[in-house]
């Protein structure tokens, strides 16, 4: 568990600095909790506003208007899901210390690609990489 620690005001992480020191780690730790406490209060407000809702609707487009609100809505809410368990990943990589460092190559994520995406797990160039082949996998895939 890494040692918690207080953050100066306004402290924005550095190329400059060491990197993922505890000052970065509790930034970053902060960054995490609060994206997923936002997340977390749009997703009751979803499961509120879907049990408010009444799925009957005389008016054939008034029903078919409202049933793809709630499609949209559980699409929304099952991303959320996702991008939870991304964070809840995120948040125990800072505390076992393995935050910021690419799980493929061992290389620093750097603090640009993590200001701009808190749960990577890849430095650009392995992302790069794992897109490339993805890309060529499904390239491959058969015409049905």
């Amino acid at each position: 568990m890494i040692k918690k620690v207080r953050l100066p005001k306004n402290y924005r992480p550095t190329e400059k600095e060491a990197y993922m020191n505890g000052t970065m780690l509790e930034y970053f730790r902060q960054r995490l909790l609060s994206w997923k406490a936002e997340l977390l209060a749009e997703s009751d407000e979803t499961l509120h506003n879907l049990q408010e809702t009444e799925m009957y609707e005389a008016d054939a487009i008034d029903r078919a208007s409202r049933e793809t609100d709630h499609a949209l809505e559980l699409r929304t809410r099952d991303r959320y899901r996702k991008l939870l368990a991304k964070i809840d990943s995120a948040l125990e990589r800072v505390d076992s210390g393995d935050y910021g460092y690419c799980e493929e190559t061992g290389e620093p994520i750097g603090v640009k690609r993590l200001e701009a995406r808190p749960i990577a797990t890849m430095c650009l160039e392995a992302q790069e990489r794992h897109e490339r082949l993805e890309r060529t996998r499904s390239d491959e895939q058969p015409v049905e």
